[in-house]
């Protein structure tokens, strides 16, 4: 079964710590071309190994998602951890890029939890399949990431979660309809039931937007990022709702201390780890991104 640590089952548990208080009018980055979370137009690659945007009068993506790279983890009755990607348009401060995004899911035969809802609802129901939804997490609320949301939610009743601190944005793709239910600091979903459950504990690692969370799977092995962390380095803070300071601050205190073989799942492009990804830190920090 899957529980969170609030509004759930007896037996889980939430941690919330204080957020810190940040200058949320500063931008402390230049504004790249590239959209958050994707390559700058410059040529530097701000995040590492994540799929190029393209701005949104190009080439259009392929209208139907892509599956990339099936299941991992267990076969049979075990929790596993299924991916597919989804293409569609991500918009900020007045500009438009198709973007690749990832899509997770975490759960076994019977039931499984979604980390992210873009752009394509019947593909992401068609990999659930007919398990059970038990609810869909937002890393964040930029719209290439929950511009799904609704439509899933209404064919599964799953309840969406988001960190309140990103209702801001959340509200620009959805004003009419605000999410179910809010991510606490520590706050743990489990999903599976017995000696095979896996638990994702939730981490708020605010930086590429102000309600950006990570979620920590130990027995998977796994954390998933969003566009917190990528292969190359931190997700973009160069516009509205970012601050790269705050990023990386983030990313020290809560992913950086993982074990080195965590395998950090994105939310674009391609996986990394812990341990291929700390050693790069002040080259992030020296870069300014």
């Amino acid at each position: 079964m899957c529980s969170s640590a609030d509004h759930a089952p007896a037996g889980t548990t939430s941690t919330a710590d204080p957020d810190r208080d940040r200058d949320r009018d500063s931008d402390r980055d230049s504004d790249r071309d590239g959209p958050p979370g994707l390559p700058s137009a410059d040529g530097v690659d701000a995040v590492g190994g994540v799929l190029g945007g393209r701005p949104a009068g190009g080439p259009a993506p392929a209208p139907e998602a892509r599956t990339a790279a099936g299941a991992t983890g267990s076969p049979g009755g075990r929790v596993r951890i299924d991916h597919l990607v989804t293409s569609g348009v991500f918009s900020l401060d007045g500009g438009r890029w198709h973007v690749d995004n990832n899509v997770w899911l975490v759960g076994d035969d019977e039931e499984c939890i979604l980390l992210d809802a873009p752009h394509d609802a019947n593909a992401i129901l068609a990999a659930v399949g007919d398990r059970h939804l038990t609810a869909i997490l937002c890393t964040h609320a930029h719209d290439d990431h929950v511009d799904a949301a609704l439509r899933v939610a209404a064919a599964t009743g799953a309840p969406i979660w988001l960190h309140p601190a990103d209702r801001e944005l959340w509200d620009r793709t959805h004003p009419n309809r605000a999410p179910d239910l809010e991510i606490d600091p520590g706050q743990r979903f489990t999903v599976g039931d017995g000696t095979d459950a896996v638990t994702l504990t939730a981490l708020h690692t605010p930086g590429h937007t102000w309600g950006s969370v990570s979620f920590h799977a130990p027995a998977l092995n796994t954390v998933f990022t969003g566009d917190t962390l990528f292969q190359g380095g931190p997700g973009a803070t160069g516009r509205s709702f970012s601050d790269f300071p705050t990023i990386i601050d983030s990313i020290t205190a809560q992913l950086l201390d993982l074990p080195p073989e965590t395998v950090v799942r994105t939310g674009h492009g391609s996986s990394t780890t812990i341990g291929r990804e700390a050693p790069a830190r002040q080259v992030w920090i020296d870069r300014g991104h």
